[in-house]
């Protein structure tokens, strides 16, 4: 939601103001236009140079220029920014900013910027724990801008605390959350993502190649959207960016099960994008099994069907969509799933196609609905595949 929007970066004098670099890269990968101002104690800790090449536009540090007498003028910048993003933001500058002092030109812009404020503190613990800090980060809060709490760990001092600015890729995430619209505002999604594992023995399993990427991709997107997010995810090795969505953690078929049957009367939605196991032993050793002559034989038995079920349960208000991993007659199968299941619509991959599914950071997609109607996308980042996914279901929820 960042595209087109045009993003001011204030940076000051912090040994965090090397992470500007990788904020601004980032800021443009998103579709931003962004403009720098620095202070002059921050060109002691990053290069001009450096920021303007990333910018691909000129840093401004001083009010006007004194080799032709330019004048850099505070106004215009506030005028021009969507939003103003000041980060890293010494102990020094917020106390300023909180007390109306402009002498840079860094701080005179702050006064006059009529768009939202987000400012991301950097200082060592002690400084940012100090109650003065703390009463002028609150008078900020009061004046309406956002603060992007420092994060916890070590610190340029050796010590370790909390104090951190904000990595770059949550800094961004954050004004992405501000200007997207909050269409799923006060509706509750359930989402399931990732795979199940089905034990042999204690050390073995029956599982997939699921990263979970995708459905963790859905749960943020959703949450970025202002719905209530509750994600039963299986055992993947990912994290969350949003600390609003309830993440519940299982291993086992029966114990997704439970948990999605569990919450899925008080959803509006649910997206099962998990890759859940079909089939499990019917009885797991209870010992490590060992390597023999004879062929070892595990007779298996299916396992619970979430989405059979959840689609019985199914409410005239309640919305289920599903997802069908085909390798064969794709769209038929995809199809039947959805008529069988009760699914409002179903997102069918192909392990045909290459560079989507299991593992990989993008997908390609077909929507399927029960008119009849489908919609193929082309090949793109899970994240993007995401909003796909989600715009379809905020013309039905």
């Amino acid at each position: 939601m960042l595209k087109g929007k045009n993003i001011l970066l204030g940076v000051t004098g912090s040994i965090a103001a090397y992470k500007a670099a990788n904020l601004i890269r980032l800021l443009i990968k998103s579709g931003a236009e962004v403009r720098v101002i620095m202070t002059p104690p921050a060109k002691e800790f990053i290069s001009p140079l450096t920021l303007a090449t990333l910018a691909k536009h000129p840093i401004l540090v001083d009010f006007f220029d004194p080799t032709n007498g330019n004048w850099n003028s505070h106004v215009s910048l506030g005028l021009w920014a969507d939003a103003y993003l000041i980060a890293p933001a010494t102990a020094n500058t917020i106390g300023k900013m909180a007390n109306g002092i402009a002498d840079n030109l860094l701080l005179t812009t702050y006064l006059s910027a009529k768009c939202p404020v987000f400012v991301a503190p950097a200082m060592d613990l002690d400084m940012y724990a100090h109650v003065a800090t703390q009463h002028n980060l609150q008078t900020l809060r009061s004046c309406g801008n956002s603060i992007i709490a420092p994060a916890s760990g070590e610190l340029a001092s050796g010590l370790d605390g909390k104090g951190r600015m904000e990595e770059p890729e949550n800094i961004v995430r954050e004004l992405d959350d501000f200007f997207t619209e909050k269409t799923l505002k006060n509706k509750k999604i359930l989402l399931t993502a990732g795979p199940t594992y089905e034990k042999i023995d204690p050390v073995r399993f029956i599982g997939n190649y699921s990263s979970g990427k995708m459905g963790f991709a859905l749960a943020e997107r959703c949450a970025q959207k202002g719905a209530e997010v509750v994600l039963i995810a299986g055992p993947v090795a990912l994290e969350l960016s949003h600390k609003t969505i309830r993440r519940i953690n299982v291993h086992s078929t029966d114990e997704m099960y439970q948990a999605t049957v569990k919450h899925f009367p008080e959803s509006d939605a649910a997206i099962l994008c998990a890759a859940v196991a079909d089939f499990k032993p019917t009885k797991a050793a209870e010992t490590k099994l060992k390597r023999g002559t004879e062929n070892l034989h595990i007779t298996l038995e299916p396992t619970a069907d979430i989405a059979a079920d959840l689609g019985k349960m199914k409410k005239t208000s309640q919305r289920i969509v599903g997802f069908a991993l085909e390798t064969s007659d794709e769209e038929k199968n995809a199809a039947d799933k959805m008529k069988r299941k009760n699914f409002d619509f179903i997102i069918l991959n192909s392990l045909k196609d290459e560079k989507a599914g299991f593992g990989f950071d993008t997908n390609k997609i077909t929507i399927l609905a029960h008119n009849g109607t489908k919609k193929s996308f082309d090949l793109k980042s899970k994240t993007a595949v995401a909003e796909d996914i989600i715009r379809e279901l905020e013309n039905i929820i």
